[in-house]
C-alpha cells in the first residue's frame, strides 16, 4: 500500500523507445537510460546514481553520485594543510 505513494511511470512503448534512444546517444545501458527516461517523464532534474558519470547531463536530467567526495577547486581552500 505505501508503494501507492511514490511517483510511477510505465514501461510502455515511448519509455522503452526513450531509452533506446538515450542509451544510444550516451553509449550508456539500455537500463540506465531507460531510467534516465522515467525520470525525465517524471520531470526530475536531478538523479542520484552510482552508475553514471558524476555531474554528467544526460538531457534535462544531470546525474549526481551522493558517494563522491568533493575536493576544494584550489589549495587555498582547502581545510587541512600540512604547511599550517
Amino acid at each position: 500500500e505505501q508503494f501507492k505513494s511514490f511517483p510511477m511511470v510505465p514501461t510502455d512503448y515511448p519509455l522503452i523507445v526513450a531509452g533506446v534512444e538515450i542509451s544510444l546517444s550516451f553509449g550508456i545501458s539500455y537500463w540506465d537510460g531507460a531510467i534516465i527516461a522515467a525520470a525525465e517523464c517524471l520531470g526530475a532534474t536531478t538523479l542520484y546514481t552510482e552508475d553514471l558519470s558524476h555531474g554528467q547531463h544526460y538531457g534535462s536530467v544531470q546525474a549526481v553520485n551522493p558517494f563522491v567526495t568533493v575536493t576544494p577547486d584550489n589549495v587555498h581552500e582547502a581545510t587541512s594543510s600540512p604547511y599550517g
